[in-house]
């Protein structure tokens, strides 16, 4: 009898052992399978479903030393003098879940330089803030507040800018690098900018997530005609913004604008630096390429020197890009600044910003 209860005593010890061990596995297979999933997402984000997991720094990071009085042996005239004359309103795409999560880090780096910044959600949110539009949240309802989001600007801020950017809240951009490619061209031109895919609409459209830049003259056509008067342009609310937007702007006869620098290279990107940089990383059999429409390089040419914005960065990569675009500096390297043969630094500005203007020479 003794003998038996002791047996059984065992068996039970083996039996908890057991579970306890199957447990202990289990649980270190999960955590193993969840870093290397982040990693995965850190390195290879395809999609804005990947960055649903991270949030970006929650302390304040602080200025840069003498950010507010510029590094030294810095020159920020001409970049100062592109922003009073090639004005640029950014309106990034939100929802309230990403109000803290994403679009704040937006605004604490990149946004910055924007002439006029705002972020367009469906619920009002003082501390960035936000523009509550009247649709609902979701992949279904992006061309509809792709739509309301723009007759809001159009609205309130027609003649504040020059130039209408559209950006995600998990997209970067350099907007002196915007300004730059835009001084050669002028607001009352119909015209829009951004990386150019190449099915579904005859000229081509403009990646979403990259970011594209209208004119006023696109702007007031995209409103006044597209959403008004076209029978091309769709009225509903589903399909996909930027394809619907592609469509609407070759009806109101809006041209898909080339945005490559003078060496070809690409200025807006739809992926992360990495993955334009590194040969091989995004596979052959991706949908990329079947969509770019220029021949797109891998490696060093793959981007230019003046590169305009970046897709599926993450929260903390905001400012890693921050840092290495504004503050990190080699050496004993100076750079020259050179603009459009013709244009003078001293005169540069559109007089009175009146829509037909051009860049006084």
């Amino acid at each position: 009898m003794a003998f038996l209860r002791i047996y059984k005593w065992s068996t039970l010890n083996k039996q908890i052992f057991l579970v306890l061990l199957v447990g202990i596995l289990v649980g270190w297979l999960l955590a193993s399978f969840s870093t290397i999933k982040q990693l995965n997402i850190l390195s290879d984000p395809h999609t804005s479903g990947d960055l649903e997991e991270f949030h970006g720094p929650k302390a304040d990071l602080g200025r840069h030393g003498a950010q507010e009085e510029f590094h030294k042996m810095e020159d920020p005239s001409i970049a100062n003098k592109l922003k009073e004359s090639v004005r640029i309103l950014c309106w990034v795409m939100t929802q309230p879940k990403n109000h803290a999560k994403k679009a704040e880090h937006v605004r604490n780096t990149w946004g910055r330089r924007c002439n006029v910044l705002l972020f367009m959600s469906s619920k009002e949110d003082d501390s960035l803030p936000s523009i509550a539009l009247p649709v609902k949240e979701g992949r279904d309802y992006l061309w509809l507040k792709t739509k309301e989001a723009f007759k809001y600007v159009y609205k309130h801020y027609l003649n504040s800018a020059d130039w209408f950017l559209k950006a995600d809240d998990d997209t970067y951009v350099i907007t002196e690098n915007l300004r730059y490619m835009l001084l050669t061209h002028r607001p009352d031109e119909a015209v829009y900018f951004g990386c150019r895919f190449k099915p579904y609409v005859k000229q081509g459209y403009m990646s979403g997530g990259a970011g594209y830049v209208l004119s006023k003259e696109a702007l007031k056509r995209f409103i006044e005609i597209g959403l008004y008067n076209s029978t091309n342009c769709y009225k509903g609310y589903k399909g996909d913004e930027d394809v619907e937007m592609g469509k609407c702007m070759e009806a109101v006869k809006v041209k898909a604008g080339d945005s490559r620098d003078s060496l070809g290279r690409e200025r807006f990107f739809p992926f992360v630096p990495e993955h334009h940089l590194i040969p091989g990383h995004v596979p052959k059999n991706f949908w990329f390429w079947r969509f770019v429409y220029y021949e797109h390089k891998e490696g060093m040419e793959c981007c230019s020197d003046n590169a305009v914005s970046f897709h599926y960065v993450s929260p903390n990569q905001m400012y890693v890009l921050e840092y290495l675009i504004y503050h990190l500096r080699p050496y004993g390297i100076n750079f020259n600044v050179d603009l459009p043969e013709g244009l003078k630094y001293s005169s540069i500005k559109y007089e009175n910003h009146d829509s037909t203007n051009t860049p006084l020479i």
